[in-house]
């Protein structure tokens, strides 16, 4: 199990592979959402929406403390949980994909970002250890990858946000995007049955 696990784990990690993904990540996202729409299963729309709409707050919420590479972030939802950014996409995505009813299509999922954040989030804590040192450190001995615990948990730090971080991160863009999305996705599922 252990050499199946490390396989998957060096695809993940391949650079060439993952440069692939990042040319063509728009074009493959463009036609995964087209072929989505002619998945959408009009009695799971609402369940899956009410969980995409957690992950985009919580995303929004995210990239509205987060000072990415600038300083250390331990505020706001990120005394939970170490990687926020990627739960809360987990669940953005995670709802949408709902929306189709496929189980199949969901299992999938689960198990490609599984990997996929795991790989990622050892890559960036690695780059993050040698920007904050001993504060990361710390934090990491506080605070699990995924798991959300209250170690660190101070109600004075929860709503912590940064106008300069909603700026640079194009926080209220990103919502309107997300939005949008869903007024595009009820009109498939409801309106325009394909």
């Amino acid at each position: 199990m252990s050499d199946i696990m490390d396989r998957i784990n060096s695809v993940f990690n391949n650079p060439r592979l993952r440069g692939l993904f990042l040319k063509s990540r728009l074009p493959l996202g463009i036609i995964f959402s087209v072929w989505l729409l002619f998945l959408l299963d009009p009695a799971w729309f609402y369940p899956g929406l009410a969980v995409s709409i957690c992950g985009a707050f919580l995303q929004a919420w995210c990239m509205s403390t987060i000072r990415t590479k600038k300083k250390l972030t331990t505020t706001g939802p990120y005394m939970f949980v170490r990687n926020p950014m990627y739960l809360s996409r987990f669940l953005l995505v995670l709802g949408i994909i709902l929306m189709t009813g496929c189980i199949w299509l969901i299992v999938v999922y689960v198990g490609v970002y599984y990997f996929y954040m795991v790989n990622r989030v050892k890559r960036e804590e690695k780059i993050l250890s040698e920007l904050f040192g001993a504060d990361y450190a710390s934090y990491c001995a506080d605070v699990h990858p995924y798991i959300p615990g209250f170690v660190r948990f101070d109600a004075l730090k929860l709503v912590s946000l940064n106008r300069e971080s909603i700026r640079e991160n194009h926080v209220l863009e990103n919502l309107a995007v997300v939005f949008c999305g869903y007024v595009v996705l009820y009109i498939f599922a409801f309106v325009w049955r394909i």
